[in-house]
């Protein structure tokens, strides 16, 4: 599965991912948020998998499960750029500010903020077609809970 989903994100105009490929790439880019401060935690896992279950009506268990598959994925996905497009292309425009809001609530989690993690974030932002006003809603709203 994780070649399949490579395999496309590495084509020359990447495809919209079908699910569960676009379930697995947001995941993905969750851990790659987590991972951007060099730091990747029990705190940091267990706000993805609350974000992952909540957004995918998933059991603990099976967004523990995919938290796993994704972290894989992440390891040896390509560069955030492509990533994330092709993550754009998979999401609905009307749901790009609440996969924002998760971006945030993950690297907010662990109750710092750090200057990698806001310098990733102003980039996926950018690639998801949002604004810095919109990803600054996003964070705030991420820090309200």
């Amino acid at each position: 599965m994780i070649q399949n989903i490579l395999t496309r994100l590495l084509a020359p105009a990447p495809e919209r991912l079908p699910e569960p490929d676009a379930r697995l790439a947001l995941a993905a880019l969750l851990v790659r948020v987590a991972r951007a401060d060099g730091t990747y935690d029990q705190t940091e896992t267990d706000r993805i998998d609350r974000v992952l279950a909540e957004r995918h009506r998933l059991s603990p268990f099976s967004a523990a499960g995919l938290r796993t598959e994704a972290e894989a994925l992440e390891a040896a996905a390509p560069d955030t750029v492509r990533f994330t497009r092709a993550i754009k292309a998979a999401t609905a425009p009307e749901d790009r500010m609440e996969l924002m809001t998760a971006l945030w609530s993950v690297a907010l989690s662990d109750g710092e903020r750090d200057a990698g993690e806001d310098q990733l974030l102003r980039m996926v932002a950018n690639l998801l077609g949002l604004t810095d006003v919109d990803s600054a809603l996003a964070r705030q709203k991420a820090a309200r809970g």
